[in-house]
Formats: structure tokens, sequence, C-alpha cells
């Protein structure tokens, strides 16, 4: 769920999202699985979860796939 109204916002794409995003900040661009281990270090999510964060990043234009199959963040 996105904006939930009956479970715990901490449990929310767009709340993971932002430690996605946090974590990739601190390299541009890296690996997907390399990201994954960066966000677990901050906050403690599912793969599934992390998936549809990025799913939902992308949509937003925030992060794309570069030639090498990394993950980047957009400018």
């Amino acid at each position: 769920m996105l904006l939930p109204d009956n479970i715990h916002p901490e449990q929310s794409i767009y709340y993971n999202g932002a430690f996605v995003l946090q974590a990739l900040r601190e390299r541009r661009s890296m690996d997907l699985l390399d990201l994954y281990a960066c966000t677990q270090e901050l906050r403690r999510m599912t793969m599934p979860v992390f998936v549809l964060c990025l799913d939902w990043l992308y949509l937003l234009n925030l992060v794309s796939l570069n030639e090498q199959g990394g993950v980047e963040l957009c400018s």
C-alpha cells in the first residue's frame, strides 16, 4: 500500500521508499543487490517490499536503470 489508512505507516511503500532513496544518495548508482544491502542497513524490509519501492520510485522518475543494469538516481 502506498498510503495505508488501516496499517502502520512504516509498512507503506511511501515510507520505505524514502530509505531506498537515502541509500541511493550515498552513491549515485549501484547494483540492485548492493542497493538492497545498503537499504537493509538503514531499514529492514523484505525483498518484495524493496522491489515495490523501486517500482514506485521508477514511476515517479526518481530512479532509472543504467546500461549495466544498475539502479541510479535521476537528477
